[in-house]
This record gives C-alpha cells, sequence and structure tokens, in this order.
C-alpha cells in the first residue's frame, strides 16, 4: 500500500515548520498563522553538483562583477552602480505606488541599450493585453522585449530556456506558484521554494533577475524572511499616492552600500528621476517666516538637504500634545525635555508639531541640532536665515555631538553657497576653506546667544 504525503504546519509569516497546527508560532510570535501543506516531495532527492573542497585564500581566483546600466541613474546608484550579472534583486512597495511602472521603464531601457539581447518581463497579475498596453502609454516600442503572463514556475522555466534573456523581470513573487508544493500561492512554502530555485538558476546561468514582492499592512515584504536573506539585494519603493515624489531605498545590497536613496518623480507618461534631490527637499525662500532650519542628512553616499518645520503653539487646556511627520515621536519628545532643562521653557503646556519636508524619515541622529533649532525658532518667533546648516547629534547632557561624514557634508554645504553652518566644536579640525563660515556649538545653549 502506497504511503500517503505528510502533512506538516508553516507558519506564514516567518517560515517555521512544525508537524502539528499550533495556535501561537514559537518563532515570530504571531497567531493564527499556521496553514496544512504537504512536504515536498523532492526535499530529500536534491543534488548537489561542483562540490569542492575548502580552500585558502591564496587558492581562490576572484573576479570582478559584471554590471549592467540601465541608463536610469537614480535606480543604478541605488543598486551599486548597475545590476551584477547573475543578482536577484527584490523590490517592495505599497499596492499602487509605482513598481511595475519603475521595472517597465527599467526593462525598456535595458532593451534599448542592449538591442541584440532579450529582455523578459513575466507577470502574473496583469495579462499581456495590459502590460503591452502600459507599455505603449510609456512610449516604448521594443522589439527585443518580450512579454509573458503566467504564474507556472514550471512553465516560466521553459520559457526562460528558450529565449536566453539577459534580463527577467518577475511580477510578482507571491503569485508564482510550483507544482512541486501543494500548498496556495503566496504561501511561504510557495515563495521559498520558487525562490530558491529561481536563484540556483540565476546563479548557474548567470540571469540577471529583478522580482517584485508584495507588503504586510506593516509595511513588511510578505512570505517569510528567508526571502529576503535568499535575495542578492533588497529595495524598497516608498511614497504617497498623494505626492508624486517616490524614493527608492535600499536595505540590502551585497554589491554596493546599503541605505542609498534614489528619488523620482509620478508623471502622466511614467516616472522622472530627480538628478537635483536638494532642490525638492528645500521650499523657496518665505521671507521672514520663522520655525524652519535646514540639515544635511546622508543617505548612502549622497548627501541631502532637508528643511526641519517645527509649530510652538500655546495649548490652555491641559497636557500638550505631540505630532510628528518624518521623525519618531519619542525622539521629539525627548528633545523638547532637554529644551525644557537646559532653557527653561515650558513647552509640555504647548502643542508640538514637528514635520520633514518632502516626505523623507530621519533615521539618525545629525539632525537633532536642526530640529531643535527650529523649535525654538517656532517659540521665539525669530526666523532662521535661509543660509544657515545644522549639524551635529544632541545628548541629553545638552552637550552638541559629532556626526559622521562631515567632509562630505561640509563639501556639500560649499557647493550649494550656503553662508553659514553651526557645527560641534570636536569637528571643527575638519573645515576647509571657501566661503563658509564656521560658528562653533559646544551645547545647545550656545543657540540663544548665536541666533535668538
Amino acid at each position: 500500500m502506497a504511503k500517503k504525503n505528510q502533512i506538516q504546519f508553516a507558519c506564514q509569516a516567518c517560515g517555521y515548520l512544525s508537524p502539528k497546527w499550533l495556535g501561537k508560532c514559537p518563532d515570530c510570535q504571531e497567531w493564527n498563522s499556521f496553514q496544512e501543506e504537504e512536504k515536498l516531495k523532492h526535499s530529500h532527492s536534491r543534488q548537489v553538483t561542483n562540490i569542492l573542497g575548502s580552500q585558502t585564500l591564496s587558492e581562490i581566483e576572484t573576479t570582478q562583477e559584471i554590471r549592467m546600466k540601465t541608463g536610469i541613474e537614480e535606480f543604478d546608484r541605488v543598486v551599486g552602480g548597475g545590476m551584477v550579472e547573475g543578482s536577484l534583486t527584490l523590490i517592495g512597495g505599497e499596492p499602487g505606488i509605482g513598481k511595475s511602472t519603475l521595472l517597465l521603464e527599467v526593462s525598456g531601457k535595458v532593451a534599448e541599450l542592449f538591442p541584440e539581447q532579450k529582455v523578459l518581463y513575466i507577470s502574473g497579475e496583469e495579462s499581456t493585453a495590459q502590460v503591452a498596453g502600459r507599455m505603449k502609454r510609456l512610449g516604448m516600442g521594443i522589439e527585443n522585449l518580450y512579454i509573458l503572463h503566467a504564474s507556472s514556475w514550471q512553465n516560466i522555466l521553459e520559457e526562460i530556456k528558450k529565449i536566453k534573456p539577459i534580463l527577467m523581470i518577475l511580477d510578482s513573487i507571491q503569485t508564482t506558484v510550483s507544482h512541486e508544493v501543494a500548498s496556495a500561492p503566496g504561501t511561504a512554502s510557495q515563495i521559498r521554494e520558487v525562490t530558491y530555485e529561481l536563484m540556483n538558476y540565476a546563479k548557474a546561468n548567470k540571469l540577471t533577475c529583478l522580482i517584485i514582492g508584495h507588503i504586510t499592512k506593516e509595511g513588511n515584504i510578505a512570505g517569510p524572511k528567508i526571502l529576503e536573506h535568499m535575495v542578492d539585494a533588497v529595495v524598497y519603493f516608498e511614497g504617497d499616492q498623494q505626492n508624486q515624489y517616490r524614493l527608492l531605498r535600499v536595505m540590502k545590497n551585497r554589491f554596493g552600500n546599503s541605505h542609498e536613496v534614489g528619488i523620482f518623480e509620478m508623471h502622466g507618461e511614467g516616472l522622472r528621476q530627480i538628478q537635483n534631490p536638494s532642490q525638492y527637499f528645500l521650499e523657496s525662500s518665505l521671507g521672514e517666516s520663522y520655525g524652519r532650519a535646514l540639515t544635511c542628512v546622508m543617505e548612502g553616499t549622497r548627501g541631502i538637504f532637508v528643511e526641519v518645520q517645527a509649530l510652538v503653539v500655546e495649548n490652555k487646556y491641559g497636557n500638550g500634545r505631540r505630532t510628528t511627520q518624518g521623525i519618531d515621536a519619542n525622539r521629539l519628545s525627548m528633545l523638547v525635555a532637554i529644551i525644557e532643562k537646559y532653557f527653561e521653557l515650558p513647552l509640555s503646556y504647548s502643542d508640538i508639531y514637528l514635520n520633514v519636508v518632502g516626505g523623507i524619515k530621519l533615521q539618525s541622529r545629525d539632525s537633532d541640532l536642526a530640529v531643535i533649532a527650529a523649535l525654538l525658532s517656532s517659540y521665539y518667533k525669530h526666523a532662521i536665515g535661509d543660509t544657515c546648516v545644522f549639524l551635529g547629534e544632541v545628548g541629553l547632557t545638552g552637550e552638541v555631538r559629532a556626526v559622521p561624514f562631515i567632509e562630505r557634508r561640509i563639501n556639500e554645504i560649499e557647493k550649494l553657497n550656503y553662508k553659514k553652518l553651526f557645527m560641534p566644536k570636536k569637528q571643527m579640525e575638519k573645515k576647509i576653506g571657501g566661503h563658509l563660515e564656521y560658528q562653533v556649538i559646544r551645547k545647545i545653549t550656545d543657540l540663544k546667544e548665536n541666533l535668538f
């Protein structure tokens, strides 16, 4: 009598496997996330080929990565100067943010730059007619760009072997299924198996792959976390659907810098790259308006100028509220407490609103001095000049601490003809020549003497 297929249960959040159903995942602590599935039939039959013994460092021959440039400078910067041959890149983002539009433009540019090669765009969500219609709206009419509507990994693999493309785009990994796995599309087992097979084929045949991944309501890419570990690069396409600007941010990159950012603007005819992002993040001069300060943050290898806006309003009915956009609310509360301690200002009874212009999120502490300057400017109703830039991390004792990459930031400040830089004393020796005036800030109380 033939044995029945063995059953296991897999967590759809993290991929944890269990022989029986569990109400709570012991790995990721998620509730009601286990689904029944059959064990992989070929899990013990995979053949590992080309096994080599261990080698010393001198015996291993290293090679330079071959990169494929797309001609879209913002995209090429984010992936490290171009896509590496045989790499697997995962692109995630909210529904309707423009992931498919971005990768359609990438596929079109690659097809134009390599007319004798083939590019394959696979869509499991849209028909070939829908994809072709979108390409025509984007102004694409390229003969070596192939479109396939398929969700079966076995059919996709046959098509890849048939046309042998230089670049393959899969939209999306959650809609692709393998017949070797008896579970629904988008489950942890399907995503894990399809990605494993795709990764092995891409590495063995030097096929460059871009795959789109859906995200959950928490903002993470749907599927097991092992998906992000398997791929070579993880890129998020961020932005507000009501705003025409989009940020392409890399979170992991085996072949380049992580946390690099590319900036695009959404138009009716597609995405347009922003060559000078500081023009986007900085508002035009508003004369004697107060409650705003400028800082320079590092996004990968690029220095970007952003404007921090603050509004301090007296609250006569109880404890003040805190509303933030682009910065952590707990961080704002800490900086407000520092101001209260060392300036002896009653900000606890005021409503405080803080906004970072352009939708960028301040993750590092380098902009602390700019946030405090904007808050003081609003409280004292005193405008800060448009030519002033603030750099510095603020500690709980009120001291202003050094920031990394100060030389690179100073060079960017010099390029854009700002006149005055407020910076920590420790980094005064890093200053360079030119028209820039340097103002030392040892403790935040120095701001009152120099500005207000």
